[in-house]
């Protein structure tokens, strides 16, 4: 299959040639949630910490006798039954959270959503991005000539420029081929993909 080529005003300018069992896959929902989630939870950081029983700051005085008051026996004030006592299975911030991904699946998963992508008119191939200067409303101008609003650049070399005029830009987002992932080509409306990162995903997925 053919992929139109754009210039930098937006127009296109070529086409190219690529794989038909790589950018006509069919969409598989229940394989592409499988994988978001998996990449989420390897994304994941401990960031919660709970006290066992060893660590809250609790006197080790029993607080009332064996027998005779009627109440439960109790040996001290950390116990797990107690308010304010320690966890009996506490979180810690070293936890695996990881899950199993196949590499034939994750490429798989890339292959149908850059498929998907290109079926609903979402997918662009520019054949150089680039940016003479570092202000910001150049950079904004220029993805509204070509009549992008909320968009995932990819691009194989991020210059200075392109940095610095897009990191105050929530709708836009710029990242190298090597950092392509599900989330982000989910996330975005739009993808704007360089002709040079095209070649090199294509080369990726046909491993």
């Amino acid at each position: 299959m053919y992929l139109k080529v754009l210039n930098d005003n937006g127009k296109v300018c070529s086409n190219i040639l690529v794989y038909d069992s790589i950018f006509n896959k069919k969409y598989n929902d229940k394989l592409i949630h499988q994988i978001i989630v998996s990449y989420k939870a390897n994304t994941r950081l401990g960031n919660r910490k709970q006290k066992n029983r060893s660590e809250v700051n609790h006197s080790t005085k029993k607080p009332w006798k064996q027998k005779g008051t009627g109440r439960a026996r109790a040996g001290m004030s950390s116990s797990p039954l107690w308010r304010g006592g320690g966890r009996a299975f506490p979180n810690f911030p070293y936890e695996n959270f990881h899950h199993k991904i196949n590499k034939k699946m994750y490429r798989l998963s890339i292959s149908m959503i850059l498929s998907k992508l290109i079926f609903e008119n979402r997918l662009f191939i520019i054949e150089n991005f680039f940016l003479n200067t570092y202000k910001t409303k150049i950079l904004v101008k220029k993805i509204k000539n070509m009549n992008l609003d909320s968009v995932l650049i990819i691009i194989e070399n991020i210059k200075k420029n392109l940095i610095l005029a897009s990191r105050n830009l929530h709708n836009i987002s710029i990242i190298k081929t090597q950092q392509i992932n599900p989330i982000s080509l989910i996330y975005f409306k739009k993808i704007l993909l360089s002709k040079e990162s095209l070649i090199k995903i294509q080369n990726w997925l046909l491993i």
